[in-house]
């Protein structure tokens, strides 16, 4: 043990709670392995895919596991087997089949295989930072955004991390790959899962946020470490060759100011060591072409303290914002939606109707104030989302079925209360425009529609140059409207899926409140993750808006159904990744000084001026220089790459000679 400890009790939590924790562990699972023996182990078909081959295998019912199936195709399949997928949920390598299913099998070179190689990473972070340091663990997720993973833990007294620490965790970390753990699995209810941790304020709060009385959860172990959590996770601890803190940052718990202080460890895993080094090679490069850097660098937008969160465009970066804007209004204008534009602000009243001052109100900008010469106070919200000004157009008009898909988009800025902690560059900020859609349609048009959403995000991201994953978020235990009408849109998201081809997972219990809905993850040039896209299905805000039309027959009266979606997400995310994809230079539809026209003389400088305002007047981005600078200095500026005096890139440079051509 390091003697850099926080002071108080709490530096005993190791020696004293731990092996509780551990005891109550084993005996859950000696429990549940005793039940499982007393299951009918019949026989079950598993129909594997690996590649573009299928199999059928036959295994045993609660006995055979995706390992043992790997191990029955190649010994190298199972030596790289991470996680699996049973019937689209992602499942653990080691947890036994529970009936005929379909079988997927995923290595580090896949999304599903590293999210969960990272995602396991966090726990052997977990274990040494609550080795080390006795602190209570919060959340240890693998990250959104970008590769890697983080923990958060609360430390008591003035416990402050830095780069010093990570020897001692880092140790920690390898102490537990070399040992090999595995991650082992036990199903808890939630008086169960309050006396495991009963000594974490942290996870008691989530169990009593998130479970009810009758519902169960999982605990996972890692060696020393048992952790509430979800999974999946990699088979043991050993696949984890390469290890490394990378940063630590102050954070609040739930992301709220006036919460507990925390401390937050990022790090990263692979599983070799020639891999890290890439990536520490890779984040270098980042640096030098972070968006943040080439905003500045390029003249393109800025922040100020005076408007925290916000960006503030340059007339060059307002040209890209604008290119980036007319690109989707027009391929939304072929796809046949309409372009409206709603209000900004709407009374708490019309919040509280769609539900969302109930479960978004602490994101929410409000206002209140008094009219002049009045003493009402009026309460008002700021809108972080479109969705309820399209509804009331909907219900502006009485609907017929034969109106239907009803398909409505809108490009006005949104606003959302963000934490300082959270805001980073473009790609979070609070105030934002994105492609913000919604189709009014009946049940039956649902899967088609969907289908040309997806379709969409297979055009736009592959003109990018990104490539993608699909997951299907299903029903969130506190859920608003019927099970049935859950079902039914859950399914119709499946088939829509389905029909599209491309390989999707199942995300169970990461829907919204009122529907479930598909994400789309992005992944750049350099394999950076970003959540863009999402489709999401409304069973909810129908009823709440009473968004009904008359049916074929005229007598019945039927409810619609909204579709939400976002295909580029937030026009300020997107930027900002398309500026780091292309390190800097954007292609030539989006860079926004497409040429520049220098002289070469004093004598040439009229003509320079004349040349670029042809070009200025053909609908192209120019720019003239007729200074005083040499050739050589113009050419390199403006052309050079490596130069590094180089601020503008422009695709075309145009050098006006003496004799007066281009």
């Amino acid at each position: 043990m390091s003697d850099n400890h926080p002071d108080g009790d709490e530096t005993n939590l190791s020696a004293a709670v731990i092996p509780n924790r551990i005891r109550l562990f084993e005996e859950i699972q000696a429990q549940q392995l005793e039940q499982l023996q007393s299951l009918s182990h019949d026989l079950i078909k598993i129909t594997i895919t690996v590649g573009d081959i299928k199999e059928v295998k036959e295994g045993k019912r609660w006995e055979t596991t995706p390992m043992d199936i790997a191990v029955q195709i190649s010994r190298g399949l199972a030596n790289s087997a991470l996680v699996s997928s049973v019937d689209h949920v992602l499942w653990d390598m080691i947890r036994p089949l529970e009936g005929d299913c379909s079988l997927e099998i995923f290595g580090f070179d896949s999304d599903q295989g590293r999210d969960t190689f990272w995602h396991s990473s966090a726990h052997i972070l977990g274990q040494a930072l609550e080795q080390e340091y006795g602190c209570k663990l919060c959340i240890g997720p693998c990250k959104t955004t970008d590769e890697g993973f983080y923990y958060d833990a609360f430390y008591h007294g003035d416990m402050g991390l830095n780069d010093d620490h990570f020897p001692h965790i880092e140790e920690g970390a390898a102490k537990s790959a070399l040992e090999g753990q595995p991650f082992e699995r036990i199903l808890v209810t939630k008086d169960q899962a309050l006396e495991i941790f009963s000594d974490n304020l942290f996870k008691l709060e989530i169990i009593n946020d998130n479970l009810a009385e009758d519902e169960t959860t999982t605990v996972y172990r890692c060696g020393p470490l048992v952790d509430l959590c979800r999974g999946p996770h990699i088979p043991n601890t050993s696949f984890v060759k390469a290890f490394k803190c990378l940063k630590a940052s102050s954070a609040h718990w739930k992301g709220d100011k006036d919460r507990e202080s925390l401390q937050r460890v990022y790090g990263i895993s692979y599983p070799d060591n020639k891999q890290l080094k890439d990536y520490l090679k890779s984040i270098e490069e980042a640096k030098i072409y972070d968006h943040r850097l080439s905003g500045q660098q390029q003249e393109l937008f800025f922040s100020h303290p005076l408007s925290p969160g916000n960006c503030i465009y340059l007339p060059h970066g307002t040209r890209v914002y604008n290119k980036l804007m007319e690109f989707f209004k027009k391929e939304y204008w072929k796809m046949g939606y309409t372009e409206v534009i709603t209000p900004v602000i709407y009374t708490m009243d019309f919040w509280e109707t769609s539900r969302h001052a109930e479960y978004y109100q602490k994101n929410m900008f409000k206002l209140d104030f008094q009219t002049p010469g009045s003493t009402v106070i009026h309460n008002y919200g700021i809108k972080h989302m479109n969705c309820q000004g399209h509804c009331l157009m909907f219900r502006h008009s009485v609907r017929s079925y034969n109106e239907l898909p009803i398909k409505l988009a809108d490009f006005g800025p949104l606003y959302q209360n963000e934490a300082s902690e959270d805001l980073s560059g473009l790609t979070r900020v609070r105030q934002f425009q994105q492609d913000d859609a919604h189709i009014f349609c009946s049940e039956t048009q649902v899967k088609e529609e969907v289908r040309g959403i997806l379709d969409f995000v297979d055009y736009a991201y592959t003109k990018f140059g990104f490539t993608y994953e699909l997951k299907l978020s299903t029903r969130p235990k506190k859920y608003l409207g019927d099970l049935e009408k859950w079902d039914k849109a859950e399914k119709d998201l499946e088939e829509a899926l389905n029909d599209f081809g491309k390989t999707w997972v199942k995300n169970k219990g990461d829907g919204e409140f009122y529907g479930p809905k598909i994400d789309i993850t992005v992944y750049d040039a350099m394999k950076r993750k970003f959540q863009c896209a999402t489709i999401q299905l409304d069973i909810h805000l129908p009823d709440r808006f009473k968004l009904e039309y008359s049916a074929e027959d005229e007598t019945e009266i039927e409810s619609s159904v909204l579709i939400h979606s976002a295909v580029l997400g937030s026009v300020e995310r997107l930027f900002a990744i398309l500026l780091e994809q292309y390190k800097g230079k954007l292609p030539f539809w989006l860079s926004p000084r497409q040429a520049i026209v220098c002289s070469v003389s004093e004598d040439s400088r009229s003509y320079a001026n004349k040349v670029r305002d042809q070009i200025h007047e053909a609908g192209y981005y120019v720019d003239a220089d007729t200074t005083d600078r040499t050739v050589s200095e113009k050419v390199n500026c403006y052309k050079v790459p490596e130069h590094k005096q180089l601020r503008f890139m422009f695709p075309y440079t145009f050098l006006n000679h003496d004799c007066g051509c281009a």
